[in-house]
């Protein structure tokens, strides 16, 4: 008898401690239990961004923190963390979720981020994908597609602006241009701020959105957010300096609230891939080469 009470009250010792790790926010958590909570969650029949519905949600409530993360304790510049789990802002905050939905471990969580954030997964300041829709979207072409067109329909219109690196590179003090990208002049499809209400339909749960400035001639975004479907409505999941954590909004709040605010010109759209955003899908950090050749061969331009 006391051999069973005591196999009772370990398995139900086990099972708070499963149910406390899952429930809590995810920066309550240190890197073990990222681990565990990655392999649970991994073997659910989900698809990516079901995960990212699920991941991006723990962080909810987490500390905005600008320069939260960068290149490492190593780095000439900007060493700041890899990864950072305490406090984040509006791209780390995109660039952690989708890293932790397509992982299955801390290890290839830890990997993929870093093919996420830099060309190639090399780690470096001129290997970061620092501009949204410049860099970001197009490096990212083997997992995301820039929808904008597909959600905007006849509300879609075209922006152009020149994005120079060596200018953002300068600005920062850095001298050595060696590797530096050339200036480009690039033009995207978007959809207009005042346009966001007749498209919410075409939206979809996962999508993430670039928030584009209106009064800027050499950058496109000025914010990323990601949109979700709560309680058969979608809401907007960000963080932000404008409440310095990580929230939701209502979508038409939050389009309410853009709508008045003449910096800012529309949304860009960028969305799983369809072939990837499968039930069960896991993406390991080697398949990643594999995939980005795959995209430029389907003549996905970066």
């Amino acid at each position: 008898m006391f051999v069973k009470i005591v196999i009772l009250l370990s398995s139900c010792l086990l099972l708070n401690a499963q149910e406390t790790t899952t429930n809590r926010p995810i920066y309550q958590m240190d890197n073990k239990e990222i681990d565990q909570l990655l392999t649970e969650v991994s073997q659910k029949n989900w698809t990516i961004t079901e995960r990212m519905e699920f991941y991006s949600e723990k962080f909810l409530g987490m500390p905005y923190n600008l320069t939260c993360a960068g290149d490492g304790p190593y780095a000439l510049y900007e060493a700041w963390p890899l990864v950072n789990f305490r406090e984040t802002n509006c791209m780390v905050f995109c660039e952690h979720v989708l890293a932790l939905a397509i992982s299955d471990s801390w290890d290839n969580f830890f990997n993929n981020l870093q093919q996420i954030r830099y060309k190639d997964g090399i780690i470096g300041m001129r290997t970061r994908n620092h501009y949204t829709m410049a860099d970001w979207m197009p490096e990212n072409s083997w997992l995301l597609e820039h929808v904008s067109t597909k959600v905007g329909g006849q509300y879609a219109k075209k922006v152009t602006r020149t994005i120079s690196h060596k200018k953002f590179f300068e600005d920062k003090g850095i001298n050595d241009m060696r590797y530096v990208l050339p200036d480009r002049t690039i033009t995207l499809d978007y959809i207009p701020k005042e346009d966001l209400l007749k498209v919410q339909n075409n939206l979809r749960s996962g999508d993430i959105l670039s928030l584009l400035f209106a009064n800027k001639t050499d950058i496109f975004s000025a914010h990323m957010l990601m949109v979700y479907e709560k309680n058969g409505a979608l809401i907007i999941r960000e963080s932000s300096n404008s409440k310095m954590t990580t929230f939701d909004t209502p979508y038409r709040e939050w389009v309410n609230s853009i709508l008045p605010k003449e910096k800012y010109l529309g949304i860009c759209v960028m969305r799983v891939r369809p072939e990837l955003n499968q039930k069960g899908t896991i993406i390991l950090p080697w398949e990643i080469p594999t995939l980005r050749r795959g995209a430029a061969t389907q003549g996905v331009t970066k």
